[in-house]
């Protein structure tokens, strides 16, 4: 019975410090963003680049590109790739973009280089690149009948009234902007630019009873609830309510819970943007630069929304509301179950699962990097602690590889975007692809022939692409789009 207590303790203190910690200056921004392209960009802005009849020359280096630019962890960017996908980008280069951008972004190549090393860092970079496009080239081939199909079906709700003008383009970049303000790391963003203490004797004490509510380890990359985070669990739970009443029947027209729920959306945002201390006999609340930025790019998203047409504004919150009803609920779940099994996990495991570049071992790594997810940037400093705790070099880059990919909610997110069947292929190719990648470097540090390293790297990917050229000649497809 304690360890099912245990367990049930454990899935809902990792629940609560994701809710308070990353849904809302992460997640929530990368919804509306979704249903922005969903709703605002045409098709054509998007199969330009990304579609599966784009040349592959165009369409993978500009979803590597992409995905490059952005800051955000597996479970935000699932909200993105579901609204590319939706709006027509092909599965292929919707792929690579689910796959590099949480491994591959700048930040977190930068943030890797400064705690790992550049060499490890750069090796992070060329494998995720190699290997992304890759998956993302097998699976178009594998599944190009379901990407034919969903390429006829994209678009089909607001196709005709849907135009990127300058207010619709307007509120899909301020947005961004919203997303990169909540999620970048930086003293500008970071520093307090004036503070005042409320008068909230009550706060030092609620603030230790979150601690024995959600005990935690900062060591081990573990997230408490603070006193901040319980108040922004309290208004994401009422953005969920209006939201639900408003948002439902949004395409018919606005009601009350409509501006309400859009009203507390962005009052939390900035909520979640500023600093609050608790001290002695009050809430120290500290304006930071983050607030500013958030803010005013708040005030940019109002500004061209107004001057979007009333089809248009209509159309881009029910596909943001689509989006959350279609992924957060799997995410909540997958969340939870992650935050129980990792009360059976212990990193003393590390040093005799994955102390040697062999296959076991790198395959542990990418295993355990399912069930130890971690946002990104943290992954880094706990991947710094594996490896003071005794896992080579090898193991450790398969799984920085595969935990930006393979957490167990953006997994439960994926298949409710393209389906089990394709998930499940997904899947396996990052799992053998981190798997490759970690002994590929592993062997490198090792001290390998560096001839050796490079034909077994070419062999590897020489039998991927013979592998793609077989697929497409026996299916009727040209070898090379």
């Amino acid at each position: 019975m304690d360890t099912v207590l245990n367990l049930i303790s454990g899935g809902a203190g990792n629940l609560a410090a994701y809710l308070a910690a990353h849904v809302l200056l992460c997640l929530m921004p990368a919804f509306f963003v979704a249903g922005g392209m969903a709703a605002l960009i045409p098709k054509a802005g998007i199969t330009r680049w990304l579609g599966r009849n784009a040349p592959h020359r165009v369409s993978y280096p500009a979803a590597a590109a992409a995905g490059s630019l952005l800051a955000v962890c597996s479970c935000t960017i699932v909200p993105l790739f579901a609204g590319i996908y939706r709006k027509g980008a092909g599965l292929g280069p919707g792929v690579t973009f689910l796959f590099f951008a949480p491994a591959g972004n700048v930040l977190a190549l930068a943030y890797t280089g400064s705690i790992l090393g550049a060499e490890f860092a750069l090796a992070r970079f060329v494998l995720c690149l190699l290997f992304g496009i890759g998956i993302g080239m097998l699976m178009a081939t594998v599944f190009w009948r379901d990407d034919t199909r969903h390429d006829d079906l994209t678009d089909a709700m607001f196709a005709e009234r849907t135009s990127l003008g300058p207010p619709a383009a307007g509120v899909l970049l301020s947005l961004v902007a919203v997303l990169i303000a909540g999620t970048v790391k930086g003293s500008l963003l970071t520093a307090a630019i004036g503070a005042v203490t409320l008068p909230v004797p009550w706060a030092e004490s609620w603030q230790a009873t979150l601690f024995r509510w959600v005990p935690f380890d900062a060591a081990k990359g573990e997230e408490g609830v603070s006193v901040q985070g319980s108040l922004l669990i309290v208004l994401l739970l009422l953005i969920g309510l209006a939201a639900w009443k408003g948002f439902e029947d949004i395409v018919e027209s606005a009601n009350r819970w409509t501006w309400t729920a859009l009203w507390l959306a962005a009052t939390t945002l900035l909520v979640a943007a500023v600093r609050m201390t608790p001290v002695p006999g009050g809430l120290e609340v500290a304006l930071t630069g983050r607030a500013l930025a958030v803010g005013l790019a708040i005030v940019a998203v109002l500004h061209y929304a107004r001057r979007l047409g009333d089809d248009a504004w209509r159309a881009w919150l029910w596909e943001t509301w689509r989006f959350v009803r279609q992924i957060f609920v799997l995410l909540v779940v997958g969340v939870f179950v992650v935050g129980a099994v990792r009360q059976l996990i212990r990193p003393e495991w590390i040093e005799s699962l994955a102390g040697t570049n062999s296959v076991p071992a790198n395959a542990a790594a990418v295993l355990f990097g399912v069930f130890m997810y971690f946002p990104t940037l943290v992954e880094v400093p706990v991947a710094r602690m594996f490896l003071d705790l005794g896992m080579h070099r090898g193991p450790l880059l398969a799984y920085l590889t595969a935990d930006p990919e393979l957490s167990l909610q953006s997994i439960l997110m994926v298949a409710a975007v393209i389906g089990r069947r394709k998930t499940l292929a997904y899947v396996g190719m990052v799992a053998v692809s981190s798997t490759v990648a970690g002994l590929t470097y592993g062997a490198w540090v090792d001290g390998a022939n560096p001839a050796w390293i490079v034909a077994g790297l070419a062999s590897f990917l020489g039998l991927l692409a013979a592998a793609l050229a077989r697929l497409r000649t026996r299916r009727g497809m040209p070898v090379e789009a």
